[in-house]
């Protein structure tokens, strides 16, 4: 018997969505953007400003807009997929590509950190140096 069910309370039928806290929000642009801002990055942005001086500051009107387009499409494919890049990949192909790619990340990684340490010596020398000479 259909009619024995009771009326929805209409209040009762819409949900409404949470609001999300700062962190949901900022959570994968903010980790994006901190990226890149490593000792190795700001050494090398140091090294190629004190070469090239603004000579090279005509890159930026081609760069930023095919980088900004990359992080709308990574964000937009996790937004609608939900698992990521990773996730999305052991999806679409085969576990020994993963396994190829999930190695040279590693690869790249441990390069980045040997790169990391080494900017970081390099910077600790200088301030040494100059403390050094100071006294």
């Amino acid at each position: 018997m259909p009619n024995d069910l009771p009326a929805p309370n209409p209040h009762e039928a819409v949900k409404q969505p949470e609001t999300p806290n700062l962190l949901e929000v900022l959570g994968p642009g903010l980790i994006t953007g901190a990226s890149d801002d490593d000792s190795s990055g700001i050494a090398t942005y140091s090294q190629a400003g004190a070469q090239f001086g603004y000579d090279l500051g005509w890159v930026m009107l081609f760069s930023w807009p095919l980088m900004c387009a990359i992080h709308e499409i990574s964000a937009r494919i996790g937004r609608v997929t939900r698992p990521g890049i990773a996730g999305n990949l052991k999806r679409h192909y085969p576990r020994a590509l993963l396994c190829g790619i999930v190695a040279m990340l590693v690869f790249a990684n441990t390069i980045n950190l040997g790169a990391d340490l080494g900017a970081m010596a390099a910077a600790d020398a200088f301030v040494s140096f100059a403390c050094a000479s100071a006294i």
